[in-house]
């Protein structure tokens, strides 16, 4: 049981409770901050109870539930995780006997749709262990206001951006995917973490090998001997040394498409589509590709395909890093680049 009680205060992380001893029954949740309901908050003390007395939940990994409340009568999405503080998990180590308090975190949204942030909301965490000081003080003064910032700083930077580029937006897609370095000027801290932000979430990062992705990187900076630049000083961004494609530019108008209701989650729906719609194009190409080493009219179905993608001159380059030590494969993509360059 944990012997270290926390008193109620008011603050805007949905909540958050002291948790112990999560693998077996005897442990008790105390509250330390909410901003529910009583009832609310006892129905989500009971859910979170209950995977504790299974064992479900696993230091520092976030989960994704949905769980019924009673306010405001519906369904809600929680992300939830269960951590100690840094400082005292090294000294559970050494001592196993000690008796550590430990930590679960929920943050309520309106529906399941946090599975697509739970990331960041991970990384959101992992701040809050190396920073968290349950001194009352501490809880005041940096603990509150820090969870009470988690739907701003987490879920809604792909938001901001969109609502910031507008149109030029295109540009910034078309960076993500071709791994161009992108230089930030004149922008206040928080433009260029939610740049930072966007640009490694629409990236295909973990997505294609890594090599390839170093090797890309490498290619690009060699290639264009320049940086994206991205000047904020105004009340739009100006953008130099930009480029797009017909495809980024289809995916910009639903992103603007879907700025009216400015919803965070639908946004982040829209980046992860884009992705998975450029993976099918590389394996696509790549099939082809594979194909056209021993068959003309396949080599022909790479050149059209290529042509209308809308994103040809990003795939080459990325095939053609994949296809560098393979002989057959690399003389088809020389082909296809001198077709593609007439």
């Amino acid at each position: 049981r944990s012997s270290q009680q926390g008193a109620d205060s008011g603050d805007g992380s949905p909540s958050s409770a002291a948790a112990e001893t999560p693998s077996s029954e005897d442990f008790s949740l105390s509250l330390l901050d909410t901003n529910l309901p009583a009832e609310a908050e006892t129905e989500l003390r009971s859910f979170i109870a209950k995977r504790l007395t299974k064992g479900a939940l696993f230091e520092g990994m976030g989960n994704v539930a949905s769980v019924g409340l009673s306010i405001p009568e519906y369904n809600v999405g929680c992300y939830y995780c269960r951590f100690q503080q840094e400082n005292l998990l090294e000294m559970a180590t050494l001592e196993s006997d000690i008796n550590t308090p430990e930590y679960v975190v929920c943050f309520l949204g309106g529906s399941e749709k946090e599975d697509t942030f739970r990331l960041e909301l991970d990384k959101y965490i992992q701040s809050l262990k190396i920073n968290l000081d349950l001194e009352q003080k501490s809880l005041e003064t940096s603990v509150n206001p820090y969870l009470r910032s988690w739907f701003e700083d987490a879920i809604c930077p792909i938001q901001r951006v969109v609502q910031l580029f507008q149109e030029k937006l295109t540009f910034l897609l078309h960076a993500a995917l071709s791994y161009t370095p992108v230089e930030v000027k004149n922008a206040d801290e928080r433009t260029e973490k939610d740049i930072s932000r966007f640009l490694a979430a629409a990236s295909l990062q973990g997505l294609v090998q890594e090599g390839t992705m170093t090797s890309l990187c490498i290619a690009m900076t060699e290639e264009q001997h320049k940086s994206m630049i991205i000047d904020c000083s105004g009340p739009q961004p100006q953008l130099h040394n930009a480029g797009s494609n017909r495809f980024c530019e289809d995916w910009m108008h639903a992103f603007l498409n879907s700025a009216e209701g400015g919803n965070p989650f639908l946004f982040r729906q829209i980046l992860e589509n884009f992705k998975l719609k450029a993976i099918q194009d590389i394996n696509n190409l790549k099939r082809f590709i594979r194909q056209a080493e021993m068959n003309h009219y396949a080599l022909f179905k790479c050149y059209m395909f290529l042509k209308n993608c809308g994103s040809g001159d990003i795939l080459l380059k990325i095939v053609k890093v994949e296809h560098a030590e393979m002989p057959e494969a690399r003389n088809v993509v020389t082909v296809l680049e001198e077709f593609m360059r007439e």
